[in-house]
């Protein structure tokens, strides 16, 4: 039995809504470079690709130190390139439904766990074009580790690749008095 001051029943509804807005047209955006994940792809493509040349200047790159490093870079330049020629055209943007944020945060994580090992393994070899590999592979995994960390993040909050996700929360409450006690 509800006392006369508290209410009988109470109702609360929330409602969430999310919208996402893209656009799926072609086209060249260069202001993507600017950006801070722009400007970490291109890091990442430059010093894959220098240190590859380093490694090939080497006298040792056909030892497995060599071998593995021009592996490890030449599968990132070419993998990074591709997604940065993927942002720069906004072809993430028009195929959205397609986990590119998940996709990039496992290749960021097990490329910064690469270039660590290659980096490592390169400081052993005793020439200079090892070193200067080793350098642009520990900046290399730096880069990769700090977008690994920004992936990660933009997963956790549920973000796009590209585009824009609006997610709004509305909530209402409804209380019902009872109705009004008969025969005092």
């Amino acid at each position: 039995m509800a006392d006369g001051g508290f209410p009988g029943q109470h109702t609360t509804t929330t409602t969430i809504t999310s919208s996402t807005t893209v656009t799926t047209n072609l086209r060249f955006d260069k202001s993507y470079l600017v950006t801070l994940p722009g400007i970490l792809k291109v890091v990442q493509v430059l010093c894959s690709f220098l240190g590859f040349i380093c490694i090939q200047f080497s006298r040792f790159n056909n030892q497995t130190t060599g071998s593995f490093f021009s592996w490890i870079s030449m599968i990132a330049f070419w993998f990074t390139g591709i997604l940065l020629g993927f942002y720069l055209f906004h072809l993430v943007e028009k195929f959205y439904k397609i986990p590119w944020l998940k996709i990039e945060f496992v290749f960021c994580a097990l490329w910064t766990l690469f270039y660590l090992i290659v980096s490592i393994m390169a400081t052993t070899v005793h020439d200079n074009p090892h070193s200067a590999a080793a350098f642009f592979g520990f900046v290399a995994m730096a880069v990769y580790a700090v977008d690994c960390f920004l992936k990660w993040k933009a997963v956790r909050a549920g973000g796009l690749a590209q585009g824009t996700r609006v997610v709004s929360k509305q909530t209402t409450s409804t209380v019902e008095s009872p109705p009004p006690r008969q025969g005092y």
